[in-house]
């Protein structure tokens, strides 16, 4: 891929991004060695005066690695009844690079840790999303994405995070891991 290209892609991504953080909402960034990860979430209970517990969150990312990936999806999520500081979701995504397409289904857990008042806000986060042959599109054939990642709220609406990523693509004719690393970055929430 031209450096042109690749100065394109994230430009795009990063105008996207922007427009997602004007609309009340988080925005962040994470990096390693190798890739670069813009990630944004718009909460859309906020636009239809939804507030019945649940969530429905709007989330974007465009992991540039070797490759790029784009995924846009829907999640509702919820505190767990008996376990108050456990979140769960469930949704569906789209991800896509310059052959492949797929519509995996997403499940999350958020644990918020119950430490002192001493240390600030941490939680544990867990997700895995899954594509079967029947939903993946163009080149692909099945689509699997595990992450866990440790959040921790520094400054009030401020985030630094870790975590771990591994991403899967299967095609017609060959496998690919697309993305097995750790990173590290910074979330904003408006």
């Amino acid at each position: 891929m031209s450096l042109k290209r690749s100065f394109k892609h994230l430009f795009l991504s990063t105008l996207f991004a922007g427009s997602l953080a004007l609309a009340d909402n988080s925005i962040g960034l994470d990096i390693n060695n190798d890739d670069l990860e813009l990630l944004g979430s718009v909460d859309l209970n906020r636009f239809t005066g939804y507030s019945d517990g649940t969530s429905y969150l709007l989330e974007a990312s465009y992991l540039h690695a070797d490759d790029n990936l784009l995924g846009v999806g829907l999640i509702g999520q919820n505190t767990l009844q008996g376990i108050p500081n456990l979140t769960l979701g469930l949704g569906a995504k789209t991800v896509f690079t310059d052959n492949y397409m797929a519509l995996p289904f997403i499940a999350k857990g958020i644990y918020l840790l119950p430490l002192n008042d001493t240390i600030p806000p941490t939680s544990v986060t867990g997700s895995f999303a899954y594509a079967p042959s029947v939903l993946s599109f163009r080149d692909a054939k099945s689509y699997k994405e595990f992450r866990v990642e440790a959040d921790m709220e520094v400054i009030n609406n401020i985030h630094i995070f870790t975590g771990y990523r591994n991403i899967d693509t299967d095609y017609d004719t060959y496998n690919r891991n697309f993305n097995d690393s750790f990173y590290g970055g910074l979330k904003l929430s408006f």
